[in-house]
């Protein structure tokens, strides 16, 4: 990450790079706030003290809070805290849901049928936690009759309304008319758990093949 600053009549570029964690001999200060592995508090105590106590256990010693007097440091193995913390990570973008905005065309002429149709394919976007736009395409003459295309609407809102919420009543936009639906928030959270068992469900599974090769 990068950010520009005033130097000298001219804009001069920082670039400020991640803190890293400090571990072991890396932390070179004389004393430290220990916390061991179970969690209890030890005190303060001098660094190679801290060190030694590390060692003992087959431990690191690692510094959570820096900004601490003294830092604030605990016994851990490191290697397998940075791997669960990856693995935390990578689950969370795996299951974590970017809102689209899917879009439903119908014509002024669609029957019941095929309108139906229509709002059932809109529910499952919106029970997906996906928000809808409801579009009605006019041509030529039909241009005449938009109550007609605001009908249609109202009626797929209705249809709808177990699954979601009008977030944009219809309007006209050229030569369409469109009205725009939001998921339900308790509906968006039910996706986001079921998306959240099939993760752990896929994580569990490889864990297995990795197991028996």
């Amino acid at each position: 990450m990068s950010t520009k600053v005033p130097h000298g009549g001219q804009w001069r570029q920082i670039i400020s790079r991640p803190v890293q964690t400090r571990v072991n001999e890396r932390i070179r200060i004389r004393e430290v706030r220990l916390i061991d592995e179970q969690g209890e508090q030890v005190g303060i105590i001098p660094t190679f003290e801290a060190l030694q106590m590390a060692r003992d256990r087959g431990l690191d010693l690692v510094e959570v809070a820096p900004n601490a007097m003294p830092p604030v440091c605990r016994l851990m193995d490191y290697g397998k805290f940075r791997y669960e913390q990856s693995r935390k990570e990578r689950e969370s973008r795996r299951n974590q849901h970017v809102v689209e905005l899917k879009e439903v065309r119908i014509r002024p002429k669609i029957d019941d049928h095929d309108l139906s149709t229509k709002g059932k394919q809109a529910a499952k976007f919106l029970d997906a936690g996906d928000k809808v736009k409801l579009t009605v395409l006019f041509r030529g003459r039909e241009m005449a009759h938009p109550d007609i295309g605001k009908g249609l609407l109202d009626q797929l809102a209705d249809q709808l309304r177990p699954h979601g919420t009008v977030e944009m009543a219809p309007r006209m936009e050229g030569r369409t008319m469109i009205l725009i639906m939001a998921p339900l928030k308790a509906k968006a959270a039910v996706a986001d758990k079921e998306r959240e068992k099939e993760g752990q469900s896929g994580a569990q599974g490889s864990g297995e093949e990795d197991e028996n090769p």
